[in-house]
């Protein structure tokens, strides 16, 4: 695995980066290939970097969180990815969960349920999509109706990472049926109006989760549809007020789309260096294949891809943490680090040969894994909605604008 350069704002930040590439390349890609082979999920290695500080980086220290900036929170997830995708993409996911909490719970909240949350012990899910709403979340049908002092969940979330293993879930559901638009269907009401957030304990009584799916890529990473069954939750866990839940899960995605950014640089730099490493000693025709320039143009493309792909996503990052609007780049980000780490990895299988389509090395996994990074907090189709919207938004409030 190469040691990727990186400029990093603090000793402290450098001292973190050492850590994890060290528990990466002790605790995380040794076991990789067979975890996922098995498809088991290594809930002891978020174990580990629970303890080692890892799992809370982005939020505050007077909580139980790693105080870091999110532009080096982003490069510790490319770090975990490089070794480990599932384990990347999965404390991505767990810190996209703390984040209701974080940014809108009250105070009494936080100081109950962040310092669990962030020490390393849990691990989260985040649940929005359904079964009959993925890009379209504001149609979701997960209701949540006020009985006395707590809320009953009834209804599906689907494609949820750690479906059934979480210890806790960040539940998005309807509480004001007669909010959105007028649909055909009477009984499930559209539109972001209405919506509200829960935290839910995993062993809440009505919480089940469906057998996992049987997945392409990523089989050591959990991913199942929750049921809520009638399940009870006090209305001390509702966070931020009713009909907040959209803005919520909103804001959560800017931010969950740079870790899955993060994640897709992570990935095409391990294939990057498998490819690099492969084309070095493969000797054809008296001489190694990286030495034929048709090779080294395949390998400066790829190269070129994952350094402008890290960038956007850093930029995005130093955007968010000075406090100014992101969502937009987090956007681009996501849409093309996703790309061209399905390009890169598909072009190191390309660069290995037949070796390349069989399981002895890793480069046929890293491409079976970059697919869902092309669908998972938002489609790319639709991160290109979200810029085409933007873009429109900027032309209309510009001077003479439209």
């Amino acid at each position: 695995m190469s040691k990727v350069e990186r400029e990093l704002p603090t000793p402290e930040a450098a001292d973190l980066i050492g850590l994890t590439r060290d528990l990466v390349a002790a605790e995380v890609a040794p076991r990789a290939a067979a975890d996922e082979e098995a498809g088991r999920f290594p809930r002891e290695v978020f174990a580990t970097l629970g303890r080692a500080g890892l799992l809370g980086l982005p939020y505050p220290q007077e909580h139980g969180g790693g105080g870091q900036p999110y532009e080096v929170y982003l490069q510790v997830i490319e770090e975990l990815a490089a070794g480990w995708l599932a384990v990347g993409l999965g404390v991505s996911v767990h810190t996209l969960s703390c984040f209701p909490i974080a940014a809108y719970g009250s105070a009494e909240q936080r100081a109950r349920l962040l310092p669990e949350m962030v020490g390393g012990e849990l691990l989260g899910a985040y649940c929005l999509s359904e079964p009959g709403s993925g890009s379209d979340a504001a149609a979701m049908a997960t209701k949540a109706v006020r009985r006395a002092d707590s809320y009953e969940i009834s209804g599906t979330k689907a494609w949820i990472t750690h479906g059934g293993i979480a210890d806790y879930h960040a539940v998005f559901a309807r509480t004001d049926r007669s909010a959105g638009s007028p649909t055909a269907e009477a009984d499930r009401p559209r539109g972001a109006r209405g919506v509200s957030c829960f935290h839910v304990p995993g062993r809440t009584a009505g919480v089940a989760a469906a057998p996992a799916e049987n997945k392409m890529g990523m089989r050591a990473s959990t991913t199942a549809q929750m049921t809520f069954g009638g399940a009870l939750v006090p209305v001390d866990d509702l966070i931020g007020g009713e009909g907040d839940g959209f803005r919520i899960a909103m804001a959560a995605l800017d931010g969950g789309r740079l870790g899955i950014a993060a994640c897709a640089v992570g990935l095409a730099q391990a294939a990057l260096d498998a490819a690099v490493a492969y084309a070095g000693s493969r000797r054809q025709f008296g001489r190694p294949v990286a030495d034929f320039q048709g090779m080294r143009f395949m390998l400066a493309d790829m190269a070129t891809g994952v350094a402008a792909a890290r960038a956007l996503y850093l930029s995005a990052a130093r955007r968010r943490d000075a406090g100014r609007p992101y969502g937009t780049e987090a956007a681009m980000a996501k849409l093309f680090a996703s790309d061209m780490a399905m390009r890169v990895t598909t072009d190191a299988v390309q660069v290995l040969g037949g070796y390349g389509y069989v399981t002895d090395f890793p480069v046929e996994r890293y491409m079976r894994e970059a697919k869902v990074l092309q669908i998972v907090e938002g489609t790319n189709q639709i991160q290109r909605v979200v810029i085409g919207r933007r873009l429109a938004e900027a032309r209309a409030a510009a001077p003479g604008g439209d």
